[in-house]
């Protein structure tokens, strides 16, 4: 799983294993460590759930965690629809884009790096 930051964004991009393992366990995650101190830490996951009725988003410590309803996330992975786009409200900080989508291929489709990124729905480049 991909984790793009860029000012109010947020965007996962999610392979064709990861959704499954998305879909089977209701959640997957990843960490990147900045230092040795076991807080030097961001964990980032996505999840779904059968109770969350939109798009939410969890902060808590060192892990953000983006929420999906369970038909949400299912109907997405049974089509060919590239993402999910949802708006989390921030109060008098505005909104957070959240982003979910297939991740394609770039460059070379024989790269190794390529074999697990879901076809690409046109022939445009990355």
């Amino acid at each position: 799983m991909k984790l793009r930051i860029k000012g109010n964004s947020l965007r996962f991009r999610v392979s064709r294993p990861e959704l499954a393992r998305l879909l089977a366990a209701g959640r997957i995650a990843d960490t990147v460590r900045f230092g040795e101190e076991e807080s030097a830490r961001l964990t980032y996951a996505l999840e779904h759930s059968p109770s969350a009725v939109a798009v939410t988003v969890h902060h808590r410590g060192t892990e953000t965690a983006v929420v999906l309803p369970t038909h949400t996330a299912q109907s997405w992975a049974e089509s060919d629809q590239v993402g999910i786009y949802a708006k989390h409200p921030l109060g008098k900080y505005g909104e957070l884009d959240v982003i979910v989508e297939k991740d394609f291929p770039c460059g070379d489709p024989a790269d190794p790096e390529n074999a697990d990124k879901f076809p690409r729905p046109d022939s445009g480049v990355c």
